[in-house]
């Protein structure tokens, strides 16, 4: 397998053809066997005098000792912040720890581990105005190369202004030993950006948004590069493990290109994130970030399949009157305690307003050409079901014990949490929401 030349995509202005110049501001990125024992070396480039090595219960025995190991025998002064939750939150609690942890003349915070950690120890970095690098311990998410941190601030799942890691290590030796569900969720995450190429196409389209094509390829690739490897990644192939990783970061520095998380998020996240938030207010387990995506995806392709389907009928069909008041009382039945952010931003955007409504259905009808090709690009759901079969990850919400209430809920409102228009928005548009989503429970929830 050819391996990415990563001086390609870093510290180096790219002029794109979409009229941007983009740039990533990371300084490294290896991702090889052994990888840890390079450490040295790299931090050798800088003159680091006081480090943090952040991990938490879990990845504390996939990766920690053989990082202090390399720091002591290079002689830094390093101090141990090992989060106590056995269920790590990136939220209000996790981010006092931190700040509190981190003593004041660290120049450098060195996490190990994966996703919550990266966005927790990526968010605090950056306010701190501390360097940051990150040893990955699982390929299991794409957010390792992203310049944003998803936190959830009083219940709410929120994206957050971050920089990327200075510097990136992939250690497969570390990643092949990851637990099975971690490496399909990492599948999980990238198969999610169908969807979300999906979604940012419709969202030029219809609504003038900025698209970059050479950033859309580069988030194919790292999704075909995950997709050919999945199967052998899961049977612990280092050379699938690092073909998972390479792609997980491809998509994680396409964020980087454009600035924020778009080229990687679309409705299959919302949703994911909706029942995210829904699960913590149950107290009950969260499944990882990656496997609520391929669910979250699964559900998406079949949505866009439905709406294909009633193509003849959308010129028909009754424009939705926006009763502020009675949505108002939907978003705090669905939303809970995190009612409050999501109605704060619709008051801000009024993205919902008839007007709005209006305006877009107007352009989806007249640009339908457009946008059938569009759907008709994206892989069938069926064939990302047996995908996620193959790799014994679940596909539908039933399978995560989604309540089927709160299933239905993420078609309706998922699309609140985010200024962003895609599939979602498009059901509200068309008054589709009801009758889409009691189809996809009874095939979903058997």
């Amino acid at each position: 397998m050819e391996k990415i030349d990563w001086n390609n995509y870093l510290h180096k202005n790219i002029v794109c053809s979409c009229g941007k110049t983009h740039f990533c501001d990371i300084e490294e990125i290896v991702i090889e066997e052994h990888a840890i024992q390079r450490l040295p070396g790299i931090l050798a480039k800088h003159a680091y005098q006081k480090l943090c090595v952040v991990c938490d219960e879990n990845t504390q025995e996939a990766a920690r000792f053989q990082v202090y190991e390399e720091l002591t025998k290079a002689g830094y002064t390093y101090k141990k912040i090992v989060f106590p939750h056995k269920e790590l939150i990136p939220d209000e609690e996790a981010l006092v720890f931190l700040f509190s942890q981190i003593p004041n003349d660290c120049d450098l915070v060195l996490a190990v581990g994966s996703g919550t950690i990266n966005d927790l120890c990526r968010y605090v970095s950056y306010k701190m105005k501390i360097d940051y690098y990150i040893v990955g311990t699982a390929p299991s998410m794409d957010g390792y190369a992203s310049n944003v941190s998803p936190l959830i601030i009083r219940h709410l799942k929120t994206t957050y202004e971050a920089r990327p890691a200075r510097v990136i290590l992939g250690d497969l030796d570390v990643m092949a030993k990851a637990p099975a569900h971690m490496i399909a969720a990492g599948v999980g995450d990238i198969i999610g950006k169908y969807v979300c190429l999906a979604d940012w196409q419709m969202a030029h389209i219809v609504n003038g948004e900025y698209i970059c094509q050479e950033i859309m390829e580069l988030v194919r690739q790292s999704i075909q590069k995950v997709a050919d490897h999945a199967k052998a990644a899961m049977q612990r192939e280092k050379e699938a493990i690092s073909a998972i990783m390479e792609g997980l970061v491809l998509s994680g520095i396409a964020m980087s290109y454009i600035g924020n998380s778009r080229p990687a998020s679309g409705s299959e996240h919302h949703m994911s994130h909706y029942w995210e938030m829904m699960f913590l207010l149950a107290e009950k387990e969260d499944p990882l970030h990656g496997t609520k995506v391929g669910v979250g995806t699964v559900s998406a392709l079949r949505l866009y399949e439905m709406l294909k389907d009633s193509q003849a009928l959308l010129d028909s069909l009754q424009t939705p009157h926006f009763q502020r008041e009675d949505w108002e009382k939907q978003i705090l039945d669905a939303y809970g305690p995190a009612a409050t952010g999501v109605l704060k931003l619709e008051e801000e955007i009024g993205k919902n307003s008839d007007e709005e409504v209006l305006r877009r259905r107007k352009n989806f009808l007249e640009h339908q050409d457009e946008i059938w090709k569009v759907v008709d690009a994206l892989p069938s759901s069926k064939d990302i079901q047996k995908l996620l079969e193959s790799i014994n990850a679940p596909f539908s919400p039933a399978q995560l014990q989604v309540p089927k209430e709160v299933f239905q809920k993420g078609i309706f409102f998922a699309k609140d949490l985010r200024n962003r228009f895609g599939l979602l928005q498009i059901l509200f548009d068309f008054g589709l929401q009801e009758a889409f989503s009691k189809k996809l429970m009874d095939e979903f929830y058997v």
